[in-house]
């Protein structure tokens, strides 16, 4: 069974940093394309950031890109989301996600797999 457990969220002060860890487990991680969604009070579930297999291709939400950084360490099992110049809008509950894909170099924005999210609160 696959399990994916964040960690790492918390309150900051706008302009601040966090770093969001997601720890895979139930299968093999390097089989995986992973991402981040993130849900704001009263809205839908959106995309952040996706991260292929290899690692060496990325997509961001526009609105986050030269902020977040999303990287993968397929020997850890983990994927992290570095977040910088953090905006009362990033407010959220920040989820994890993988999808078991073939190709190696594909980043994916729909995902089977989630794990049950930590709150990002982002103060002005």
């Amino acid at each position: 069974q696959k399990q994916l457990v964040e960690s790492g969220g918390g309150l900051v002060q706008a302009g601040g940093s966090l770093r969001l860890s997601c720890a895979f487990s139930g299968g093999t991680f390097s089989s995986y394309a992973m991402g981040w969604y993130r849900q704001a009070p009263g809205k839908d579930r959106e995309f952040v950031v996706g991260i292929s297999r290899s690692g060496g291709n990325t997509e961001y939400r526009a609105d986050v890109k030269g902020r977040f950084t999303i990287s993968r360490d397929n020997a850890k099992n983990t994927v992290t989301l570095q977040m910088n110049a953090l905006r009362p809008e990033d407010t959220a509950v920040y989820y994890c996600a993988a999808r078991g894909v073939t190709n190696y170099d594909i980043v994916v924005t729909s995902f089977d797999y989630w794990g049950q999210g930590t709150q990002v609160t982002v103060s002005s």
